[in-house]
Formats: structure tokens, C-alpha cells, sequence
């Protein structure tokens, strides 16, 4: 399985083109795709609905699509007649199979003075693969500080390790419907706005022992690209072109619950896509 996840900023490339089509082509291949900073009817983005374009261009795939930030975008037409519009940014998540059932899961958020803020969230699929259903998040975390994205994942890490005990979103009334599936095994996907070296990280993996190092635990995620032989500080998911304040950085993610660890197979850095300020980060599950 041929996973995927790109921050892809509206589609706005490293040439200041919106170019959808090439964001399409450059995750074309993959079996589950999750993308971040999709946009819908918004101004910057040529008020184009860009997950039914998406969806078009990678017409194999089912595909959900949840926004976190949703704003009013209507008119109202010359006859008095409501043109109701939603001007919306978010995630999306397409798949090879259908997806079963989601959720968008509303992260916390902190009131800011000095910098923008957005509203940020995870948007949950449970996919119907070949093995069997898979729980599958498109994620994005804060960018303004350590200590938001710490309450984020204070608030995501429980539900994603705990969710099968909730059940699927609709169960069954006496026998009449079968439950839909809450499957335990999860990949969490996207843009984490931290580094390897950063508190976040190891509130995601677990902090590393002097002696043992990093061990897979059952409250724990597992790092993707380290465990398929990758040192922690390398790769690159976003570079600081524009005005160089700091280092090229490794933000963006895919991540496995422990019992998907052996499942892991390979990782890599998709280093010459220009569709977005990020890069593609690929990798492939034995399932």
C-alpha cells in the first residue's frame, strides 16, 4: 500500500502558479492520499472549489473533505434569491477504496493577538482496504507555537489510541444494521509544524531511554520514516526560500500505531515537486 501526504498551500507552487493539475500528477500513484491547506471558494485560490477538482483529476480515488475554517461566502442574487457559498480550508483524504465513514475532529485552539490563527483539525476515514478497515487522518497542527500544538496533540493522542472503544459513528438498533467498523490499527498523516528534536515529537513517539532508546509502546505512535532506516534529522518537508530566517525543516509526517510498526517498508521525501511550500512525504505499508 502507496501512502501520501502533501501540505499543498492552496496549490500555489514555489513559481507562484495555482496549479491543481500538478499537485494531481504528483500524487497520482499513491493508494491513500492525505492533503492539507485545501481550499474552497476562496479568494486566494481563484474561489475554485479545489476538492471537486481534485476529485476530478484523481477520479479512481473516493475522497472525503474537512474543513476546519468555515466561512460565510453568499450573496444574495438581484431577485432577493440567497446564493448560499461556504468559503472553507481544510483537509482531505482520497482513497483507492471506498471510505467507509469520517469524522473531522476539531483541535484545540488558542486566542492570538499578534499573530494569524486559524481553526485547525483532523480529519478521520475508515477505509475499507484489501487487509481490512483502516483508520486514516489527515492532520494539521498549529503553526504558531509549541505550546498550542502541545494541546492539540494532548487533545488528539487519547482519541486516536482510545477510539475503538467508542465504536464506529452509527451502531446498529437491535440487529438491524451491521456496526460500522472503528478498527483499532491507525496511519496519521500531514503537515505537524514541528521537528524531530522538538517536545511535540516525542509526545507523538515517546522520548528515547539512554540505554534502550526509542522503544514501541502501545501509547505511542511510530515515526514512519525512522523506522524504515531513515536518521532522525534528516530529510527536508519545507524549505525556508523566501526570506531565509531559519533552517530547512522536516514537518511532515506519517505516522503508524505500534501495531503497524513491522508493516513498514520503505519512506521517502519527494525533494522536486514545486506545487507548494512543502514537500511530499511517501511511504509504503505491507497490507
Amino acid at each position: 500500500m502507496k501512502l501520501v501526504t502533501y501540505n499543498i498551500q492552496y496549490a500555489l507552487g514555489k513559481d507562484g502558479r495555482i496549479d491543481l493539475a500538478r499537485i494531481a500528477e504528483t500524487v497520482r500513484g499513491a493508494d491513500i492520499i492525505a492533503l492539507q491547506e485545501v481550499d474552497r471558494h476562496m479568494p486566494r485560490a481563484e474561489e475554485i472549489d479545489q476538492p471537486a477538482r481534485l476529485a476530478e483529476l484523481l477520479s479512481e480515488h473516493f475522497w472525503i473533505y474537512g474543513p476546519p475554517v468555515d466561512l460565510d461566502g453568499g450573496e444574495r442574487s438581484a431577485d432577493g434569491r440567497v446564493v448560499n457559498r461556504r468559503r472553507q480550508h481544510g483537509n482531505m483524504l482520497l482513497s483507492r477504496w471506498p471510505i467507509l465513514s469520517s469524522r473531522l475532529l476539531l483541535l484545540p485552539k488558542f486566542r492570538t493577538f499578534t499573530q494569524f490563527g486559524t481553526q485547525r483539525g483532523a480529519l478521520e476515514g475508515v477505509i475499507a482496504a484489501p487487509s481490512g478497515p483502516l483508520r486514516v487522518y489527515s492532520l494539521h497542527l498549529s503553526a504558531l507555537s509549541a505550546e498550542e500544538r502541545l494541546a492539540q496533540l494532548d487533545y488528539l493522542l487519547p482519541r486516536l489510541l482510545d477510539v475503538p472503544r467508542e465504536g464506529g459513528v452509527c451502531m446498529s438498533l437491535k440487529g438491524d444494521r451491521e456496526d460500522l467498523p472503528m478498527p483499532e490499527s491507525c496511519v496519521v498523516m500531514g503537515d505537524c509544524n514541528f521537528t524531530p528534536q522538538s517536545r511535540e515529537y516525542a509526545r507523538v513517539v515517546g522520548e528515547a531511554d539512554y540505554y534502550y532508546g526509542r522503544s514501541i509502546v502501545g501509547h505511542h505512535l511510530v515515526d514512519s520514516w525512522t523506522h524504515s532506516g531513515h536518521g532522525q534529522d534528516e530529510g527536508v518537508t519545507w524549505y525556508d526560500d523566501e526570506e531565509k530566517k531559519g533552517p530547512d525543516l522536516r514537518l511532515d509526517y506519517g505516522f503508524v500505531s505500534p501495531d503497524l510498526a513491522g508493516r513498514i517498508r520503505s519512506a521517502r521525501i519527494d525533494d522536486d515537486a514545486p506545487g507548494s511550500d512543502h514537500q511530499p512525504y511517501w511511504f509504503e505499508l505491507d497490507l
